[in-house]
């Protein structure tokens, strides 16, 4: 367990989970979470008996309440100091990892915290689960990368209207547009978050990673572009599965 104060890390048997952990605040995104999200994050990336990730949040309020407005308009102490870390690319970082990511979602999950499951490969909801996307109402645009996962996951025409509304998702309908994978009980919803996650550590560890890059990479190409890519890659897997048969 790496001890932090508004994120929990911990990891068994191949699989990380990482929990957000301001349960007083329905685990709204403040500095300290974006500073300690960046460490554990970073721990994830570079540690190999990481195999695959869950995503959760703290208490039985909900996922995520968006990021923290009271800290709007005000600055720790040492600002300067600070700077360079809080304008790292923690949302970059976290896409450039190949490593499988399962979100279990439940209550509230607004703003950055619908983004962050976005930014995860597969999602679980809890029944009674609620998504909103409220920035645009705020007059601001989403800026941990909602505007590109959720069109991308759901469809241009889907998420513009959920962004311009800023109206609110249910999970029965979360998973008909493809925003979640599947909604189960809340109190079978970690249980199954782990084992998902056990699933994906279980596979090849060269596969996740020439997968994910295969669809995340190949949807910006155009077709031929795409199709060649899926070949090399399928070769390197070929390749990588001869290599581990020699050895």
């Amino acid at each position: 367990m790496i001890p932090f104060e508004t994120v929990r890390f911990s990891k068994a048997n191949g699989v990380a989970h990482l929990v957000l952990d301001r349960p007083h605040v329905i685990n709204a995104y403040n500095l300290a979470m974006r500073d300690e999200m960046w460490q554990a994050l970073t721990a994830v990336r570079d540690d190999p008996d990481v195999r695959a990730v869950v995503l959760s949040g703290a208490g039985e309020r909900g996922f995520c309440a968006g990021a923290d407005l009271t800290e709007f308009g005000t600055a720790p102490s040492q600002a300067i100091a600070r700077q360079v870390r809080f304008e790292r690319g923690l949302w970059e970082l976290w896409l450039s990892i190949p490593k499988p990511f399962v979100a279990a979602v439940h209550g509230w999950c607004l703003g950055s915290g619908v983004e962050m499951a976005l930014l995860c490969d597969l999602r679980l909801a809890a029944e009674g689960t609620t998504f909103r996307l409220p920035e645009v109402a705020l007059g601001m645009v989403p800026a941990a990368g909602g505007t590109q996962t959720l069109p991308r996951t759901v469809g241009v025409a889907p998420a513009l209207e959920v962004l311009l509304t800023a109206r609110t998702v249910d999970a029965a309908e979360a998973l008909r547009m493809g925003l979640v994978q599947r909604v189960l009980p809340r109190e079978r919803l970690l249980e199954e978050a782990q084992a998902v996650a056990k699933r994906l550590a279980g596979l090849p560890p060269h596969i996740v990673p020439l997968l994910k890059a295969a669809l995340r990479n190949g949807l910006d190409l155009p077709l031929a572009a795409a199709l060649a890519l899926e070949e090399r890659l399928a070769l390197q897997a070929l390749m990588e599965v001869a290599g581990r048969r020699r050895a």
